[in-house]
């Protein structure tokens, strides 16, 4: 999805969920606290993507080793509302024909300005926030990535962490979640039980609420299937203390290296036969059905105009149909 896009389609579904629950004793946050939030996803960004790049350099041995070293491409984003005044921006980094990664794009952004007199007006009549009318601002930060792998015992990956603010709200939301074309079952286990165990810091109930949400989320109707293996999955996290809500988002985030990274060093060394990239392909037409009919972030992106090629940088590039 665009790198200043990615937040906006839960929007509405956050503010459905969450702000009647959360409006009446919430800690109004400051300029200090959208700054902590934006230099954190900003940080793990730039680790995510100096550990990508190691792992592409230490791959001596086995399946593409022989080519070279995948290395990002970094653009500035910038936004502009629609009269012309600066409204954020942030970082696309896509890297394309590694050594490991095919593809994977890390995006990170933080976005501001007004939002649009519809959703204003819609938001303030269904939620009964009258204020709203009144002031349509808004701010956002986060980051996405979606990873696509050359070897088929690697598994493709998804990650996100958000934190958006109106007046009269803010929450964090985000996750991830494992997306093997060939299933191991001592990797799925080592991706949960990492996860579980950053969770577990903050309530031990929370792994078990979030992995059943990334279940429900990541469900594909027409196929009657999950796209992958699931992981966690969170939208309107709002408990009324700031702090504690932005710690959980954060060890959200730092669980992902350590859950992921650990598979693709055991597996990039796998090798596979024509059946294997086949069962990849297929895995993958899946992906991208699951991205093109239910993802509201593509959706919101291709019908409002935001370019194409940003938008689509979660699908996987190539794939098959049969």
């Amino acid at each position: 999805m665009e790198a200043d896009a990615f937040w906006i389609p839960y929007l509405h579904l956050i503010i459905k969920l969450s702000i009647k629950r959360i409006r009446p004793d919430m800690k109004q946050i400051t300029e200090v606290e959208k700054n902590r939030a934006s230099e954190w996803f900003l940080s793990l960004r730039n680790d995510i993507v100096s550990a990508f790049e190691k792992l592409e350099k230490s791959h001596f041995k086995g399946p593409f080793s022989e080519l070279n070293a995948g290395k990002f491409e970094v653009n500035e984003t910038k936004r502009e509302d629609k009269s012309g005044v600066d409204a954020g921006g942030g970082l696309m980094s896509v890297m394309r024909n590694g050594r490991i990664f095919e593809k994977v794009g890390v995006n990170v952004s933080t976005v501001y300005g007004n939002l649009n007199k519809a959703a204003q007006q819609s938001m303030a009549e269904r939620l009964g926030i009258p204020e709203m009318r009144e002031d349509p601002k808004f701010w956002a930060s986060g980051i996405s990535l979606v990873a696509h792998v050359r070897n088929p015992n690697c598994p493709a990956v998804h990650m996100n962490t958000r934190m958006f603010w109106t007046p009269y709200a803010w929450w964090f939301g985000g996750g991830s979640d494992l997306n093997p074309c060939i299933e191991f079952e001592e990797d799925t286990l080592h991706f949960h039980s990492t996860l579980r165990s950053y969770l577990n810091k903050h309530d031990p109930e929370l792994y078990p609420k979030l992995k059943k949400w990334a279940d429900e989320y990541f469900f594909i109707p027409h196929r009657k299937r999950a796209r992958g293996v699931g992981g966690i999955f969170m939208d309107d996290r709002n408990t009324g203390d700031w702090e504690a809500d932005f710690n959980l988002t954060k060890d959200i985030g730092k669980a992902f290296l350590p859950a992921y990274l650990p598979l693709l060093e055991k597996r990039m060394v796998n090798e596979f036969d024509e059946r294997d990239k086949e069962i990849q392909l297929e895995h993958r037409g899946l992906y991208a059905e699951y991205n093109l009919v239910y993802d509201r972030g593509t959706k919101f992106g291709l019908a409002t105009g935001h370019d194409a090629n940003a938008v689509l940088m979660s699908l996987p590039p190539l794939a098959k149909w049969y």
